[in-house]
């Protein structure tokens, strides 16, 4: 069963220096019906304004992945941990017992896009840890790149949870199949442009939830860009 969640039916926040689109229940923005899917719990499409960006806050108990978009973001954090991740980076902070982090855009002229995403960790209370990998345009063109794992495969982030993420850059015409396997399911989030999932026409912002022995079959329109995220099947929806 495929489940869409268009780009318009998401949670919405203009804070001015900060432009956020849900997909899930976050901060001020509270739907019973969207509070997670699985083990993930958070996508944040975010903009940030040039110069703007999180102060020191607190994390706990989350595995954390920033995928960047647009831009480049500046973090530092209590582990001491001070970067700044572009265009094609990835950032993984699992928060475990837990962590101080800030976030800023690191220009001062262009806006950051990002995607901020949470998964649940399979185990509480476990020594923070921090990792960052660049995945270039052309690994990820007309395949699946591996982003994060269990495992650490294909030189991905290794997460603590039985969850992959995967990212894969289609042009007009491309096709590209997954097929959740037995006890998995899946959700995939349209970073930008437009594709076709099946029959189904994305745009950029669209997601689609999907469970049971589904065969899904990605077309490209034009270029654009998703996330497939690979996980257990909880029953929770």
């Amino acid at each position: 069963m495929i489940a869409l969640r268009r780009s318009h039916e998401r949670g919405h926040a203009d804070h001015g220096w900060l432009n956020a689109h849900h997909t899930f229940s976050f901060a001020d923005y509270h739907d019973p019906a969207h509070m997670g899917f699985s083990v993930l719990r958070v996508i944040n499409d975010d903009v940030i304004a040039p110069a703007a960006g999180f102060g020191r806050h607190p994390h706990r108990d989350m595995e954390i992945v920033t995928y960047i978009l647009e831009g480049a973001l500046r973090h530092e954090d209590s582990m001491g941990n001070g970067s700044v991740i572009e265009a094609g980076d990835a950032q993984y902070m699992s928060a475990g017992t837990g962590v101080l982090h800030s976030e800023f855009n690191a220009s001062g002229t262009a806006p950051v896009r990002l995607l901020q995403i949470w998964i649940l960790p399979a185990q509480r209370r476990v020594e923070p840890r921090y990792a960052q990998k660049s995945f270039p345009m052309e690994g990820k063109r007309g395949r699946w790149q591996v982003i994060a794992s269990p495992d650490g495969r294909e030189d991905s982030l290794a997460i603590r949870q039985d969850a992959a993420i995967l990212a894969t850059v289609l042009q007009t015409g491309e096709s590209l199949e997954f097929r959740p396997q037995a006890g998995r399911c899946c959700y995939l989030q349209l970073a930008r442009g437009s594709m076709k999932l099946n029959d189904i026409l994305l745009e950029a912002g669209d997601g689609a939830a999907v469970s049971g022995d589904e065969r899904l079959v990605l077309t490209g329109q034009g270029e654009g860009e998703l996330l497939l995220f690979d996980l257990p099947d909880t029953g929770d929806y």
